[in-house]
């Protein structure tokens, strides 16, 4: 007949608040870091740039991975997600070396 259990296939939503607060909270410290580390007279330019390269790659895969869901997908969802990660990366270091690359 025309009748479906729907107890049976309804999922419990699960509230991620704790979570994202937490996230929110590991965003605002790292964002603390990098002015921090962009105040620093100690460091090189290099460093600088090294260290605020590194907290801004580190800051967006926790935003791809927990506020886009990222942790939930399978692996080659990942994959594809990491594949333009990565050549942001490695755009980063070729300006780092464009930089610093004496002529």
């Amino acid at each position: 007949m025309g009748h479906h259990a729907h107890s049976n296939d309804h999922h419990e939503h699960k509230s991620h608040k704790k979570e994202y607060f937490v996230i929110f909270i590991v965003l605002g410290l790292l964002t603390i870091i990098e002015i921090w580390a962009a105040e620093l007279k100690a460091l090189s330019k290099f460093q600088k740039g090294s260290a605020l390269t590194f907290l801004a790659v580190g800051k967006a895969f926790i935003v791809a991975y927990y506020y886009m869901h990222l942790k939930e997908e399978t692996k080659w969802m990942k994959f594809i997600a990491a594949v333009p990660i990565m050549a942001g990366v490695y755009a980063v270091v070729l300006c780092l070396e464009a930089t610093f690359k004496p002529f």
